[in-house]
């Protein structure tokens, strides 16, 4: 993995409809091969955030950034794969087509194939249509395809969802196998124990704004400053801080 290319700063992102002001300000960064999570409730601008980094909505104010300055429509392309969460994308036809097509299509990560359909269980998937599947077993065929694509940043919305306790314990571990290959995941995860257990950095959103971006222990530090009791809880920290 090419670690630098996985490297950007989101500054001043904001997106407005109409009269409502979905995000305000945002500004984090991402560093290669961190797991980044994106945490908030539901309704926070999670995932206005993440259609605003994937190119899918056009921002009102703000740009992606890398070396000081602002990425062009083409490197964001290179650089992020956004994976939506609750897509349905081809639903007639089987997993395996999927997964063989994006990869052609995409130029994809194809010597990475077996082990990554391994790792996600997806082997007895292979030749069920993707419509057929249920919310989990979609969710383990589309992040399937998300880390055999080659961009260095994968965006994922809500990888956990759908998924048991123990499918989820292997999606994060199969998460953190590829970002310490190098790289880089930014995900959105509105399940803190979940986020708590995959991420290595977070930030938190609430009502379209950041409240806070850094470890567990830099935002349970930032959470005591602000009056909160210390405690390295995250759904504490998350809550003092918000």
């Amino acid at each position: 993995f090419d670690n630098m290319r996985g490297v950007f700063q989101a500054r001043h992102l904001t997106k407005r409809y109409g009269r409502l002001t979905a995000l305000t300000d945002v500004s984090f960064s991402v560093r290669p091969g961190e797991v980044l999570g994106l945490i908030g409730p539901n309704g926070s601008g999670k995932t206005t955030l993440f259609e605003c980094l994937g190119g899918v909505l056009p921002l009102d104010a703000g740009s992606l950034m890398r070396d000081g300055r602002p990425l062009t429509e083409r490197e964001r392309g290179a650089t992020l794969f956004y994976l939506p969460d609750s897509i349905v994308p081809w639903p007639a036809q089987p997993v395996r087509w999927a997964i063989d097509f994006t990869l052609g299509f995409f130029k994809g990560r194809a010597a990475l194939r077996d082990e990554v359909v391994q790792r996600l269980d997806l082997q007895p998937l292979l030749d069920s249509a993707i419509g057929s599947l249920s919310k989990g077993q979609r969710k383990r065929a589309l992040l399937a395809i998300g880390l055999l694509m080659p961009q260095p940043v994968l965006l994922a919305d809500e990888p956990f969802d759908g998924l048991d306790l123990r499918q989820s314990r292997d999606v994060a571990r199969t998460l953190r196998t590829y970002a310490a290959a190098g790289r880089t995941m930014v995900l959105s995860i509105h399940q803190i124990g979940d986020a708590a257990r995959v991420c290595d950095r977070f930030v938190l959103l609430s009502g379209g704004s950041i409240r806070g971006e850094g470890t567990l222990d830099e935002l349970a530090l930032l959470a005591a400053a602000r009056g909160g009791a210390a405690t390295d809880d995250l759904e504490e920290v998350f809550l003092a801080l918000t």
